[in-house]
């Protein structure tokens, strides 16, 4: 069996790791959470880091079968549509989305016609489903906690995309305080994820590097036993809850959570242009999140 091979994108601006997953060169690829730029001051959208994807796809000459999310971001908008416009492939997600989609249209007061059946995406993977990037064999698995449809997606025998769930031993893991979202259950996923083989290779959605350190990407699950902070071996669930619970109560909203929310519950397509060609977000007034 083909073994992975991945390119790694990393937007600044968002924190966000994108990643490029294919056996070889003129193979079939994967794309894992994409990034739209958005500026929230002017209300622009424009596609610095995803033309950087398009040019390495085009570079290894490789052929877009997925666009794969983790989940419905709260921290960057998708690029996922403007990829399947320049590429093709399939917007694929946790199907769990659409328990996603009930909450914030009632947040967001969304129109009767948005549908709660997760149709916006070309498909919805069901927990542990198995599918296929090209000749690599891959796994969905459904590790809620951060919200209810978080995924992570299993390439090969040895490589896993986490999403949320875990992020580098010294940070930790995501929070837990947006609707749905579960201390809980981020415990038992993150447990899910550290039942893999030891020397399994982890690679985050994110990274917040404390002083001193470069953004970095790739753990392994052996790393993650010795050194997790939050869900290194000898933490409880007790544990772990008191201190996520804690910890959440004292975070602010991310900066584009609203936009971004609004948007890729809706696999990040943009809202339809009113009469005057404008698309508009909402924004709710004085609703707690």
């Amino acid at each position: 069996m083909a073994s992975p091979q991945i390119e790694v994108i990393f937007d600044e601006n968002t924190a966000t790791f994108t990643y490029v997953v294919y056996a070889a060169a003129g193979s079939e690829c994967a794309i894992i959470d994409s990034v739209l730029d958005y500026d929230p001051v002017a209300g622009r959208t424009s596609t610095a880091a995803a033309d950087r994807v398009i040019e390495f796809v085009h570079r290894r000459s490789l052929k877009v079968q997925w666009l794969l999310e983790t989940h419905a971001h709260a921290d960057h908008i998708s690029a996922a549509p403007y990829l399947r416009r320049r590429l093709g492939g399939a917007i694929a997600i946790g199907d769990q989305i659409q328990v996603v989609q009930g909450v914030f249209k009632k947040i967001f007061n969304l129109q009767s016609e948005f549908l709660l059946d997760g149709t916006q995406f070309d498909h919805l993977f069901a927990p542990d489903e198995v599918f296929h990037i090209g000749d690599l064999r891959a796994q969905a698995l459904h590790v809620p906690g951060h919200t209810p449809a978080d995924m992570a997606y299993l390439v090969g025998q040895d490589v896993a995309f986490v999403g949320d769930t875990l992020f580098m031993p010294d940070l930790g893991t995501a929070r837990c305080d947006f609707p749905g979202g579960s201390a809980s259950a981020l415990y038992r996923s993150a447990g899910r994820l550290l039942s893999l083989p030891p020397s399994t290779r982890l690679f985050v959605c994110h990274d917040y590097p404390p002083d001193g350190r470069h953004p970095a990407c790739e753990s392994t699950v052996a790393e993650q036993h010795a050194k997790n902070i939050h869900v290194r071996d000898g933490i409880s669930e007790s544990e772990f809850i008191a201190m996520r619970n804690q910890r959440d109560a004292t975070l602010a909203l991310p900066t584009l959570m609203l936009p971004s929310i609004q948007l890729n519950i809706c696999a990040g397509v943009l809202p339809a242009a009113e009469e005057n060609g404008v698309s508009y977000l909402k924004i709710p007034l004085n609703v707690a999140l």
